[in-house]
């Protein structure tokens, strides 16, 4: 049994926080330069060159690539060897999202009360942590800062059997249809069939964490994000929903066992700045 203290913790989440804000991965840099290529608009490529500029003056500079530095979602893959000490494993999670904000002059953005007296927690805490436990010695951390604009556009819809493959697509694509230019695209869009209600959310936005190089190790799935990205991008919308060929960088899917009565779907959208980067502690 390896012993980790949470003191250990804070700075490594203090950290990620502000990289993940900071820079954005080289996959997703490499992806819009690829579209950039093929994009028919001009105004579609103007805005695909001021994005990557954007994004190597943030990673310059150290300063947020997007004003709205989202929720501070935090996936843990915690070994099952370890046995933390110190304090509250979650306390010190929040500890260094409090610190990371501060001292990353990223903005704060969560609200006390979702309906009721809205009033600002003053330093982007609590976090939205999502934990595995898994064989070995190590604790996994990945930041995965989750904006407002792309969030709003997500989706879980409880569909019948009967709806098919064909209905899942043509849902896929009609809620990018519907969400337009207000996810900030070109996107990355996130879909999880099975489980149940948030089961199906939770494959959706883990499945956001795959880097673009990386093809869907399951063929038949692959075949689909495939379609399903050129689907996308014959809507139309374009970069920042100015019109053109590049609505979306990529499609991932995750799919997970469900009920016989059920087929859960779910749709989480990411914007450009697809940020997220990971430890091991």
């Amino acid at each position: 049994m390896r012993e980790i203290s949470v003191s250990e913790v804070i700075p490594v989440v203090k950290k990620l926080c502000m990289d993940a804000n900071y820079y954005i991965g080289e996959d997703v840099i490499e992806k819009i330069k690829e579209f950039r290529e093929k994009e028919k608009s001009p105004t579609g490529r103007e805005i695909l060159d001021i994005i990557l500029k954007n994004d190597e003056l943030a990673a310059k500079e150290q300063m947020p690539m997007c004003q709205d530095t989202g929720v501070a979602v935090i996936f843990v893959e915690l070994g099952q060897d370890v046995h933390i000490v110190g304090g509250d494993f979650y306390e010190a999670i929040n500890e260094g999202v409090r610190q990371g904000y501060k001292d990353g002059y990223l903005r704060k953005s969560m609200v006390d009360g979702p309906v009721i007296k809205r009033k600002n927690t003053g330093d982007n805490t609590p976090a939205v942590i999502h934990t595995k436990i898994v064989p070995g010695d190590n604790i996994k951390i990945i930041v995965a800062p989750k904006g407002g604009g792309s969030e709003n556009m997500s989706e879980v819809k409880m569909m019948k059997a009967a709806d098919g493959i064909e209905g899942v697509k043509d849902f896929v694509v009609d809620r990018v249809r519907r969400s337009g230019g207000n996810p900030c695209p070109p996107m990355i869009v996130g879909v999880g069939m099975g489980g149940n209600f948030e089961k199906s959310a939770l494959l959706a936005k883990e499945s956001l964490l795959r880097p673009l190089n990386e093809k869907n190790p399951d063929p038949e799935l692959a075949e689909i994000e495939q379609e399903l990205l050129a689907r996308i991008n014959k809507l139309g919308i374009g970069p920042q929903g100015l019109g053109g060929t590049t609505t979306a960088l990529a499609v991932f899917i995750k799919r997970f066992p469900c009920h016989i009565a059920s087929m859960p779907v779910a749709v989480n959208i990411q914007c450009h700045a697809a940020r997220h980067k990971q430890a091991i502690i």
